[in-house]
């Protein structure tokens, strides 16, 4: 029986249905806004043997069919999962995962694919609804409701579920996932929002969230699943013996300096325990080693949060301090841009390319095909983390990292008329101890500024994390290392300029968090970026005057319309001969945009020069340069700019009387022409006597000017100087 659920939220109708399509699925539903239809399912299957962790899958894709396209290039189907489908699937995952029992470890998919799209109501915000919604009416356990809901800061108003043309001019674009309790995750970008008004825009996205769930709750309501009971395992003895024995001295060993002496401290103890704590040859011990190591982290868990809400760190720092910060530029010789940040034991090596037009990446999907000018690609190296493994492509981490980073620092570029260049920044990580994304962002800002990027102000990032175990115990940490942000509650990162936020993202292990929690943090990862950038300025204050002589030289103008043509020339010749006598590229627009680049200043120049004279206008009254192309019994043909020319008549060529043209005059031969007329059919009539008449007239009028300038004898010299004198 199908099952349909609606509500009006912001300009359209969000409706949720179910019962129809997908009835093997554990559960499924369609979930549309406008025009956009998202379909989503989960299914589960049993655990795989000896797991330590929640084998959750998200998966969203996108069908062009549902634009009305095909797949681009040779193979017309759809392949491995895009940059934009694989930050869709990170979105599903991170808030609905904190949503499932503790010790859950039944294989969950959730599959989410886009079926129809009107290319102005993004599917992905939908997508998320829909799987949380599938979850729902699903027997997982899953502790739902939970709802998400993209909000536009236009003008100061929050609108809910904007368009694609409404975000392209918002100052804040926001997503934010919450249940009823509170809010579970965060994904946004600004134009430097101030963290007020980000934190005003949080809770009334929350507000919309409210009215989403209860959509939800009306379509559960219907349905009535039937959830399967699951009880989460309790610590048992064996935990109770490691905590009463070797509490103490794992306290101890988790406020080890450095990281990598704190792991062989408690590896150290954990090696200890287990030798005490295994019975004498002959006996049989009453635990295996998979459940002494799955109690072992249990305490470690335990003994880690202990410390951080009696205000202890595990590398003695208070809670609002940052790790010392060392900031470098221009760490690599022959790149267009380089530095390196470190913040205490996390590093990111920052490379920036400059590049042409033609370098820009071209992005198909189901909206609209647009070009990319700014790429920030980031990459996680096993090494950075001290540890052996397989390596392959980028992963869903690091994809995801880059995407925030990139988002982050894009709102502070110069547009393309004022800096043409196509930019791509390459972080990476040689070193982590925690947030290497917002290192990167730091990194980022310090290259730009090396690279001569004329940034409009610099971005520094950090990230907050937290440690709850009630809406009235919690405690904030600022610049978290590995250890609190894997048994913490949240990892909260913030980047932005000392005006306001570019970019935001939070993600929970706890159920929720409240508004108060929101604001501090928000807060307190101000106060950390204001000292951060502080830092990074007192090594490179402002972008650089010019950019790397590596770096090629882009040069930029626009002509008329009409005058593309003459550039190109016919098939190209005209455009083609330029480039190879000047050494440049030249590309044209359709808007007569035209952008010139070279390995070297000079030819730039060079090539500019050519383009303005090619397609200039030819001026009646303007005296030219001009060469001599052809001569005639009536006169000469001269040229007077690239590919266009004009007679200079025999009567035209002197004052005097003329006999023959060639007296004057030959092929090659450069002389200076004024056009006198055009006529209706654009013919250009040219006089040499009239050229030479008014340029000898000038330089008579130059040479009188300099003998007025001469200074006068002496005498004449004191009386001038005199009334100076006595004015000083």
């Amino acid at each position: 029986m199908k099952i349909r659920v609606e509500e009006k939220i912001g300009g359209q109708s969000l409706w949720i249905e179910t019962g129809e399509l997908g009835r093997q699925a554990a559960g499924c539903c369609l979930v549309g806004y406008g025009d956009t239809v998202v379909l989503c399912a989960v299914t589960s299957g049993p655990p795989r043997p000896g797991i330590d962790f929640f084998p959750l899958s998200c998966d969203y894709r996108e069908r062009y069919a549902a634009a009305g396209k095909f797949p681009g290039g040779f193979l017309k189907r759809e392949g491995r999962p895009s940059t934009r489908e694989v930050l869709i699937s990170r979105l599903i995952d991170r808030p609905i995962r904190p949503l499932f029992p503790e010790g859950y470890r039944d294989e969950v998919q959730v599959q989410a694919l886009t079926m129809a799209a009107d290319r102005q109501n993004d599917p992905d915000v939908l997508a998320m609804i829909g799987s949380a919604t599938a979850l729902m009416i699903s027997p997982i356990p899953f502790e739902g409701p939970l709802a998400s809901v993209r909000v536009a800061l236009i003008d100061g108003l929050v609108v809910p579920f904007p368009t694609e043309d409404m975000c392209e001019r918002a100052d804040l674009d926001l997503i934010v996932s919450g249940s009823e309790a509170g809010v579970l995750m965060i994904e946004g970008f600004g134009r430097e929002v101030p963290e007020e008004v980000v934190g005003d825009a949080i809770m009334a996205a929350f507000e919309f969230i409210k009215q989403v769930i209860g959509l939800q709750k009306r379509l559960v309501e219907q349905v009535q699943p039937k959830k399967l009971e699951f009880e989460p395992v309790k610590p048992g003895p064996l935990y109770e013996s490691l905590r009463s024995r070797y509490y103490d001295a794992f306290r101890a060993a988790k406020t080890t300096p450095g990281k990598l002496e704190r792991a062989a401290a408690v590896e150290a103890l954990r090696e200890q325990a287990l030798a005490e704590m295994m019975p004498s040859e002959g006996q049989e011990a009453d635990f295996t080693v998979e459940q002494f190591d799955s109690a072992w982290q249990e305490l470690e868990r335990r003994v880690v949060r202990d410390l951080l809400l009696n205000g202890t760190r595990p590398d003695g720092r208070a809670l609002s301090e940052i790790r010392p910060i060392t900031c470098k530029v221009d760490v690599l010789p022959r790149v267009h841009g380089s530095a390196l940040f470190q913040r205490g034991e996390t590093q990111a090596m920052i490379t920036v390319t400059l590049g042409t037009p033609r370098d820009e990446q071209r992005v198909d999907g189901i909206i609209d095909e647009y070009s990319k000018k700014f790429m920030l690609d980031y990459y996680f190296p096993p090494f950075s983390v001290g540890e052996c493994r397989p390596i392959r492509g980028p992963g869903r981490r690091e994809i995801g990292h880059g995407a925030l980073a990139e988002r982050s620092v894009e709102s502070v570029l110069p547009g393309p008329d004022e800096f043409p260049y196509t930019i791509r920044i390459i972080s990476d990580i040689l070193e982590s101890n925690g947030s290497s994304s917002m290192a990167t962002v730091c990194g980022a800002t310090l290259g730009l500024m090396a690279a001569g990027v004329p940034i409009v102000n610099p971005v520094a990032g950090i990230s907050i994390g937290l440690v709850k175990e009630s809406e009235e115990q919690w405690s904030l940490l600022t610049d978290i290392i590995g250890d609190e942000d894997h048994f913490g509650d949240m990892d909260f990162k913030a980047a932005g300029t000392p005006n306001g936020i570019t970019g935001i993202q939070l993600d929970l292990k706890a159920k929720s968090i409240n508004e108060a929690v929101i604001r501090a943090a928000l807060k307190q990862a101000r106060e950390a970026r204001i000292e951060i950038l502080r830092k990074m300025l007192a090594v490179i204050p402002r972008p650089r005057n010019d950019i790397s002589p590596w770096a090629p030289r882009l040069l930029r103008t626009k002509i008329s319309i009409d005058k593309i043509g003459a550039l190109i020339g016919p098939g190209g010749k005209i455009i083609r001969a330029l480039q190879e006598k000047t050494r440049s590229v030249i590309e044209v627009e359709d808007d007569g945009t035209v952008t010139i680049s070279a390995a070297s200043l000079e030819d730039a120049q060079a090539a500019m020069r050519q383009v303005e004279a090619l397609t200039a206008s030819i001026e009646i009254g303007k005296i030219y340069d001009g060469r001599v192309t052809s001569i005639k019994d009536f006169g000469a043909f001269v040229e007077i700019l690239p590919g266009r020319d004009g007679l200079c008549h025999i009567s035209e060529l002197a004052d005097e009387y003329v006999a023959s043209v060639s007296d004057i005059c030959k092929v090659g031969d450069a002389m200076p022409v004024k056009v006198i007329a055009i006529d209706d059919q654009d013919r250009v009539k040219l006089s040499r006597k009239i050229a030479l008449r008014e340029l000898t007239q000038k330089q008579g009028g130059g040479e009188q000017q300099e003998e007025s300038a001469a200074p006068p004898p002496p005498s004449q010299q004191h009386r001038r100087q005199g009334p100076s004198h006595r004015r000083r």
